[in-house]
């Protein structure tokens, strides 16, 4: 029996096992995709400082510090199973049945679709994997896009796709209907853009974003929209439609009033060789489901995510959590998770040198100030979210935990 098996070779995961090893404890990191480094892998961006991120290259220095370190990652293995045992778990893969003291479940996000007529067609595709082909694979999904869905993750995959060598030709609203929900409101989907907004390459833009109102913004919002790094962000046009005989030929599309109705007469029609659908993300807690976890519903963090707290434990004792399946933020908070959940585990299992109480509290305290200087925020309100979802848990299940 090992000390810690962790399912997910993403920042979380890696920073965790890595924390874990350090701490002398045998790990093994079990992934179901061919390359560690989860979403790291499609990450290309530049910092406001001008700095250039390259996901690959971040993911490739975890992945040789805990190979120095001794942790076995296995990749192209998918976990299909866990149980609890006496004396910690049984975790099931396509490979073999492992046997640990702790877990960590460092799943992260998956994408939430949404249905538009037409979106069997070939050519269309999530957001997220047109950055996985452009990023990870080199492989430019197409000549020309247009992206259904006005978000945070649209709006940054759209610069790296333009980066790939794409043309962008605009980023607009779905469908106004139940499945849409508030991705097809203009004024919901101003929140997320003035979140967005001290990214913007213009000045005007930038301080529009402090001092402008959802609602108001909504509503003078240009109805061709306004250009981020030349691609157009229309929150008053509509995607109706995906049309095509064989393939993606174009999308329909309308506008809509600053209330989301769409207005009779507006219709049109754009051409487009491909088509991104972004809905957003949600935590992958699927096996923290099978495991048995507690769940709570934050709206903030993404939807029902495993309840836990600051420490990274579930209401299970042994199973910790870290990244996106505890709420859709950055990779650098996932990873500064991971660091926390790390050293909870090497405190559990008392393999914490001397001040080792401090280091983890320490690590605690990272993890909030690298959501405060995070570039992204996915959705507001992650900070009074989490404090509430932690002191629900300490209400609920610390009595059944080693107190920290």
């Amino acid at each position: 029996m090992i000390d810690l098996v962790v399912v997910g070779a993403g920042p979380a995961g890696l920073g965790a096992a890595i924390a874990a090893a350090e701490h002398g404890l045998q790990v093994c990191v079990v992934d179901e995709f061919v390359k560690p480094g989860g979403r790291l892998l499609g990450q290309l961006h530049e910092e406001p400082d001008g700095k250039w991120v390259n996901g690959i290259e971040e993911a490739q220095k975890l992945y040789s510090r805990a190979i120095e370190l001794g942790v076995n990652i296995l990749c192209g293995v998918s976990v299909y199973d866990l149980q609890k045992v006496d004396h910690g778990w049984c975790v099931y893969t396509t490979d073999e049945m492992i046997e640990s003291k702790c877990l960590l479940l460092a799943t992260g996000a998956s994408e939430t679709p949404i249905p538009i007529p037409g979106w069997t067609l070939p050519g269309v595709m999530s957001i997220g994997a047109a950055q996985v082909m452009g990023n990870v694979h080199r492989v430019k999904p197409g000549e020309k896009a247009i992206i259904i869905g006005v978000n945070v993750l649209s709006v940054a995959i759209a610069r790296e796709l333009q980066l790939c060598g794409v043309h962008v030709e605009s980023i607009l609203l779905p469908q106004p209907g139940i499945l849409a929900g508030d991705a097809a409101q203009p004024e919901k989907m101003m929140e997320s853009l003035l979140r967005l907004s001290h990214l913007a390459p213009s000045p005007l833009i930038r301080m529009g974003g402090k001092w402008v109102s959802p609602k108001l913004g909504a509503r003078l919002f240009p109805k061709n929209g306004f250009k981020m790094w030349g691609i157009p962000i229309q929150l008053r046009k509509t995607a109706l439609e995906i049309y095509g005989e064989n393939q993606v030929e174009g999308v329909r599309i309308a506008e809509v009033s600053a209330s989301g109705d769409v207005l009779p007469g507006t219709e049109k029609t754009v051409s487009a060789d491909f088509v991104c659908i972004a809905g957003g993300l949600t935590p992958m807690s699927e096996l923290a489901s099978v495991a048995g976890c507690s769940f709570c519903y934050v709206p903030e963090l993404g939807g029902h995510v495993p309840l836990h707290n600051e420490f990274m434990q579930t209401n299970l004792a042994g199973l910790y959590v870290a990244g996106n399946i505890t709420g859709v933020e950055s990779a650098k908070v996932a990873r500064a998770q991971g660091k926390v959940a790390g050293l909870s585990v090497a405190r559990v299992l008392k393999a914490l040198t001397y001040g080792g109480n401090e280091k983890l509290h320490s690590a605690v305290e990272e993890v909030k100030e690298t959501r405060k200087n995070a570039l992204i925020q996915f959705q507001p309100g992650i900070e009074e979210a989490r404090r509430e979802l932690y002191g629900k848990f300490d209400e609920t299940h610390k009595k059944t935990l080693i107190s920290i």
